[in-house]
Formats: structure tokens, C-alpha cells, sequence
């Protein structure tokens, strides 16, 4: 009888998401050797579910580029992609960062929202310390139906945000900036204390997280929620 797990003794993979939740599981890389990877990879593959893996590193990622010739490596984003079968993609989400050294964070969430079936648009470095730079984006970014706002520093840019708009923003804190900054403690702490009403704030550096519920929110959107 189908346990609803497949069990490879180090990992039990969770194939049975994409029917309990609507979604693939998806990997974290970071701690998993190259064989593992490959194994994870070959065994979702033979069921046919697509796979998304994080914080792969180059060398993970040239051994299974081997492997599985199609898979898609972002190197800045440090993710894997393995497409079994094509996706419709829906909606809008748009990825904003308060400048050039979020972009790792916000390429994790852009991968990880594309992967679960949203269409993204990026506006990068449009801090607050510019920001003119945000207001002559503003009429394309109110467009979308969710809203990432990838910072570090003082991480501002989200409430900023948040205050100018009328649907959900997700918040990333990321460990960008200089000492009293705390590897991203600072930002987490200014979105957390944001009084600007609709933001949520993930996790520092946390894109994959920020990307997933930016697509779950996206998707209601545009498909609506079926009964059970």
C-alpha cells in the first residue's frame, strides 16, 4: 500500500504533496551530498513531479548538470531546477530589493514563485537611499497581485512599499550591511515593526519562503480556492 512517502533511508520524500497540497516538495540542498541530490532528483523524476532544490552550491550543481542534462541552475540564486512536466503560470508577482547585494535572496524567491506557477517581474536596487528610483517604478509594480520586498541595511524598503499599495507584501530581511546591522537582525526587526497594515516578513535571507507564499496568495487570486 502507498505510504504517500517514498523512502530512500537518508530522506522520505513527500510525493505525495503535489496531490495533499497542490505542490511539489522541494529540497533543501545545502546540507546533502551530490548523491543524495541525485537520487532525490532521479526518484522525483521517475514519478513525474517537477523538482526545485536550494542553496545548491557550483560544484552540487555541475555534478548533476551530468545527471540530468535539462536541469536548470541559477547560480545566483543557488537553486536546481528539474522540469518533468510544464506548468501553466498565472498571474503577477513583483520582486523588489533595496539594492544590488539582495539580489541573491531575491532570485531565490523569483525561481522559487516561478516554480510554483507565477509569472514575476524584478525591479532591482530601488532603495530608499534613491528613492526616486521606487516612485518611477511604482505604477508597474501596483500591477501586481503580490509584492516581495527583498532588504537589508536599515530594511525599510518594505513598509515603504507596504504604505503605497493595496495588496499583500511580503517582507525579506536579508544579512546585507555593516556590523550594527547583525547579519540582517536590523532589517528583520524594522519589518517586524512596520506600521504600514498588509506586510508579512519572512525569515532573513529566506526567498524560498517569500517565493512560496507569494505564489500560494498569486494563484488564489487567479484561479480561486476549489471545495473539497
Amino acid at each position: 500500500m502507498e505510504k504517500g512517502y517514498s523512502d530512500l533511508n537518508f530522506a522520505k520524500l513527500d510525493i505525495d504533496r503535489v496531490h495533499r497540497r497542490g505542490c511539489s516538495e522541494a529540497v533543501f540542498g545545502a546540507c546533502k551530498t551530490e548523491e543524495q541530490l541525485e537520487k532525490i532528483f532521479s526518484e522525483f523524476k521517475t514519478r513525474g513531479q517537477n523538482v526545485l532544490a536550494t542553496r545548491v552550491n557550483k560544484e552540487k550543481a555541475a555534478y548533476l548538470k551530468e545527471k540530468f542534462p535539462d536541469i536548470r541552475y541559477n547560480e545566483t540564486a543557488k537553486t536546481l531546477v528539474l522540469t518533468v512536466k510544464e506548468e501553466p503560470k498565472y498571474g503577477e508577482i513583483a520582486i523588489c530589493t533595496g539594492g544590488t547585494g539582495d539580489i541573491p535572496a531575491a532570485e531565490e524567491a523569483a525561481v522559487t514563485a516561478e516554480f510554483y506557477g507565477s509569472n514575476v517581474k524584478k525591479y532591482y536596487d530601488v532603495g530608499v537611499a534613491g528613492i526616486h528610483r521606487l516612485f518611477a517604478s511604482m505604477d508597474e509594480i501596483k500591477k501586481a497581485n503580490v509584492i516581495i520586498a527583498v532588504a537589508g541595511m536599515e530594511g525599510a524598503l518594505g513598509g515603504i512599499i507596504a504604505g503605497l499599495v493595496d495588496v499583500p507584501v511580503i517582507a525579506v530581511p536579508t544579512s546585507v550591511g555593516y556590523g550594527s546591522s547583525f547579519n540582517g537582525l536590523s532589517a528583520l526587526l524594522t519589518m517586524l515593526n512596520s506600521c504600514a497594515e498588509g506586510m508579512t516578513v519572512v525569515n532573513i535571507d529566506n526567498g524560498f519562503g517569500a517565493g512560496y507564499s507569494a505564489g500560494r496568495i498569486n494563484k488564489l487570486i487567479c484561479t480561486g480556492r476549489k471545495n473539497s
